[in-house]
């Protein structure tokens, strides 16, 4: 019974191809949130999938309706050895984006995991069905080399509904607050820093969009009789957003900047390299804020951009000043930025420049709060030396990752230290057609997780 023992055998369910068929069973649910046709299947994924799986493991689960009418369960699912032992939650989504069956490269299909060389296709193979899984794989060969016993108390929380904007999953956490209570949260879900490279983040930056509209008239008038006397909102609407953001891509509101940020965040984001990959864009150094590397404008500051902006018909110009233009921007936000402030700072930047007319139509989605745990922390400094221990070399510490996900809810309303341990990369296709995993993450996954839970029942950090 020891750490390497349930390390090589969480390794084991790779190499002899049990990982692989648990993993093509899950990713033939059409579990699509986003498909009102498709809700049967988010109960399926639970019923048929997740609690047979679960309960073998001697979890407790229950499945609850979500509060939020027409939108998937959740499953909660419990076991508890001793409530004096910590306790981790751990966290998955089961449901996917649209398949988009007809565009995947023939000979792929979403509902079918295909093994090709280092990669296995197949939708949710890294959103989220083979994020989550491995971390439940993980979790059982440890419970089995134990003989029977963790160490600690294990809760999970599976949503259906992620991939829709997880409604219902704060209502969940606070009226589940008891059920949801633990000592730290250890989930999987969004990118490595780069496909070779293990990754810890700490939380989200938040995203909220704006609309941008200026309306002049009804209708489109010659611009060889009327151009030069009457107003051209495309013209003014563009200098509006060069009033917000200049041409290196740097924030101009003063009221959407962040706060300086910390020495623990720029200490970890010093020894990091964004990009790199063989099909990662080229960083454009000189674009952003002033003064901050690449890693941390992308990780630890504000920024704003553009979208979407149109108007006339791009694809076919007429002769004729528009009667409308309109813009979306996107302000991508660390901790410290007050979320409802953003549109009343945007209103006041405006009309200080004279841009009165413009008008701001905010999304009907709430700013999706910022958090980020402290690198200083204890939890932090425990996984990291975990990790370290079982792939022989540290993994990069990113504060938040520059996209957003609902950390909040566990951070803010269930009040836990959150540690996010990828097992994908930046360019896995989630969201697109010919979404895969890579293996040898997968192999460093299982490891890494089998790792963790194994030393989470010898050597937690001290609870309180």
């Amino acid at each position: 019974m020891t750490r390497d023992t349930a390390i090589r055998s969480s390794l084991a369910l790779l190499e002899d191809g049990r990982f692989q068929a648990e993993l093509a069973r899950r990713v033939a649910f059409r579990s699509e949130s986003q498909n009102p046709a498709g809700a049967a299947e988010l109960d399926r994924y639970l019923s048929e999938e997740m609690i047979p799986a679960l309960r073998a493991m001697g979890f407790a689960c229950e499945v609850v309706a979500n509060s939020v009418p027409n939108r998937g369960p959740f499953l909660i699912a419990q076991r508890i050895e001793d409530p004096a032992l910590p306790t981790v939650l751990v966290y998955g989504h089961g449901d996917v984006v649209h398949g988009q069956d007809e565009d995947w490269r023939e000979g792929l299909s979403p509902w079918v995991l295909t093994p090709e060389g280092e990669r296995w296709y197949g939708r949710g193979t890294a959103d989220n069905k083979g994020q989550h899984g491995i971390n439940l794989a993980a979790l059982r060969e440890v419970l089995a080399v134990r003989g029977g016993r963790l160490g600690f108390n294990a809760k999970v929380l599976l949503e259906m509904g992620e991939e829709s904007g997880s409604p219902g999953l704060a209502a969940i956490c606070r009226d589940r607050k008891a059920d949801l209570a633990a000592d730290v949260l250890i989930a999987s879900d969004g990118p490595r820093l780069s496909a070779g490279e293990p990754t810890i983040f700490l939380g989200s930056r938040g995203a909220f969009n704006v609309g941008l509209e200026l309306r002049a008239r009804e209708r489109a008038y010659h611009s060889g009789n009327w151009g030069g006397v009457i107003l051209n909102p495309a013209t003014v609407l563009s200098h509006a957003i060069a009033s917000m953001v200049d041409a290196r891509g740097r924030l101009l509101v003063d009221g959407l900047l962040p706060p300086p940020m910390p020495n623990s965040v720029r200490a970890a984001l010093a020894p990091l390299r964004v990009g790199g990959g063989e099909t990662d864009p080229a960083v454009d150094e000189d674009w952003g804020a002033e003064g901050l590397t690449p890693a941390e404008r992308l990780f630890g500051w504000n920024t704003l951009e553009v979208l979407a902006i149109g108007a006339g018909n791009a694809e076919a110009p007429m002769n004729a000043v528009p009667p409308v233009a309109r813009a979306t921007v996107q302000l991508r936000y660390v901790v410290g930025t007050d979320a409802a402030a953003i549109v009343p700072a945007l209103r006041a930047h405006l009309d200080a420049r004279g841009f009165q007319a413009v008008r701001i139509v905010p999304n009907d989605r709430e700013a999706a709060p910022a958090t980020r745990l402290d690198p200083d922390s204890p939890w932090v400094r425990w996984a990291a030396g975990s990790i370290a221990a079982t792939l022989g070399r540290p993994p990069a510490i990113l504060p938040n990752i520059g996209g957003s996900l609902p950390n909040h809810v566990f951070a803010d309303i269930l009040g836990l230290p959150t540690l996010w341990v990828p097992h994908s990369y930046a360019a896995c296709a989630q969201h697109a057609p010919d979404e895969h995993v890579l293996v040898p993450i997968v192999s460093e996954g299982l490891r890494m997780m089998a790792g963790l839970f194994w030393d989470l029942g010898e050597n937690a950090p001290k609870r309180g």
